[in-house]
């Protein structure tokens, strides 16, 4: 592919401004990155490397190459790192202007190929306005797909945006407490708070595709400040009174249970298969949580592949759901917006946007390529979120909508990691640019 020298550093600075950008929205860490590799037959995987056929694509190392080195030529035959850094830069009124580096890394461990793709990554960043965030997470298989290994690390001085509790839906009726919890007119609110979080899972693959996990996590916040509260009239404020929560401290801690099922054949950019994972989460005061409570969990994407030239045309579905059985959860803990285990959904609208105690999300997305060599693809999206609250609104009553479109730039071939840069909407004049490294789902 020929490129003129001004697109070349167009696009070389695009793809450097960095891979966490939404308006008004921090970006938290995913809890697990859930990453896994399609089991394929001995035919179907000769289909899949015809395929993928590294050599006849072009991504951000060889943009790279043809700018600091124009006249060498390519060598199809060299083996492309599975390690990806980029700047981790974002800005907007919540957190002003942040710096930071993010590194991903991904290989297949041992020699047999049908061992499913294994990630890890980290990050740390700081803002002008004193947020600081850092962490480690990977998901592991060992050789064979014997055993699969998930966790992260979370160490952050961070803001959280509160919109209230609920699906956005107006009350009637109810105390004035009722009406803040509920925020109708949707008034943003920031928490500030000292955050930690471990969490380790360990999966053991018990028949084909299939695993039983395992584990423990902590969830702790300290210092935790709403600087727009006047004795705790707002929405974290009166939920905490409601339930029983110290206003400046909390721990979720709590033991994980998980069943997985993985066909997908990629986790960054799947092109067929499927990925399942349900969970129990049960927290407990006797290992330091601060309420009890039981939470059932789904994780729901299949991939349809609609092209056997053009495999990357994909039409992906995904659902996930968050559902309290019994206790109470912390306020900052809720299922909501963009709370799955990758912190992505519901695009068009900030982290927790819309919150419960029972959430659902349901997202559609159709991605095509627009360049022969992959450099560019394109995405259009929707999604729809639903949610219960404390004035009667019930789980599947209500939806509310997000929608867009946008472009992705292959920026690792052999692991088909890409720069995703998706700007969408959604209700209450909520938009958003959103930027990232790997698909949504």
């Amino acid at each position: 592919m020929i490129i003129s020298h001004p697109v070349k550093y167009l696009l070389l600075l695009l793809c450097a401004a960095g891979v966490q950008f939404a308006c008004a929205q921090v970006q938290v860490p995913a809890d697990s990155l859930k990453v896994d590799s399609l089991r394929l037959k001995s035919g179907m995987l000769q289909f899949h490397k015809q395929q993928e056929d590294l050599s006849k694509q072009y991504d951000f190392g060889d943009l790279l190459r043809s700018i600091l080195h124009p006249h060498q030529e390519a060598d199809p035959n060299r083996n492309r790192s599975g390690i990806t850094v980029v700047p981790n830069i974002a800005a907007n009124p919540t957190i002003g202007l942040q710096g930071g580096i993010k590194a991903v890394a991904g290989r297949r461990l041992g020699n047999d190929p049908k061992t499913l793709f294994s990630v890890a990554a980290t990050s740390a960043s700081i803002t002008t306005k004193g947020i600081i965030y850092f962490y480690i997470n990977h998901n592991i298989f060992t050789p064979g797909n014997k055993w699969n290994l998930q966790g992260n690390i979370v160490v952050a001085k961070t803001v959280s945006p509160d919109y209230g509790l609920g699906i956005g839906r107006n009350i009637s009726g109810g105390s004035h407490a009722d009406s803040i919890l509920a925020n109708p007119t949707h008034k943003g609110y920031g928490i500030n708070s000292l955050y930690f979080n471990i969490r380790e899972k360990v999966y053991k693959n018990v028949a084909k595709n299939l695993f039983l996990g395992a584990g423990m996590s902590f969830e702790i916040r300290r210092n935790i400040n709403n600087k727009d509260s006047t004795g705790y009239t707002t929405p974290s404020g009166i939920y905490n009174n409601r339930h029983g929560f110290p206003q400046d401290r909390y721990s979720a801690n709590g033991f994980l249970f998980n069943v997985q099922y993985i066909t997908r054949d990629n986790p960054n950019r799947a092109y067929r298969g499927l990925y399942f994972d349900a969970g129990i989460r049960v927290n407990q005061t006797w290992i330091g949580s601060t309420k009890n409570s039981i939470q059932l969990t789904s994780d729901f994407r299949k991939y349809f592949s609609l092209s056997a030239s053009n495999p990357e045309t994909v039409l992906a579905f995904w659902n996930w759901g968050s559902y309290l059985v019994n206790g109470s959860i912390p306020y900052l803990e809720l299922p909501g917006t963009a709370r799955d285990g990758s912190f992505r959904s519901g695009r068009g609208y900030t982290a927790q946007y819309f919150k419960g105690t029972q959430f659902n999300d349901t997202e559609l997305e159709f991605r095509f390529p627009i360049m022969a060599n992959k450099f560019i693809s394109g995405v259009v999206f929707g999604n729809m979120q639903t949610g219960n609250d404390e004035h009667g609104t019930k789980i599947f009553q209500v939806f509310q909508p997000g929608y867009g479109a946008g472009l992705r730039v292959l920026f690792n071939k052999a692991t088909r990691t890409n720069l995703a840069l998706d700007y969408a909407f959604g209700k209450f004049g909520k938009r958003g640019f959103f930027l990232n490294l790997n698909e949504t789902f």
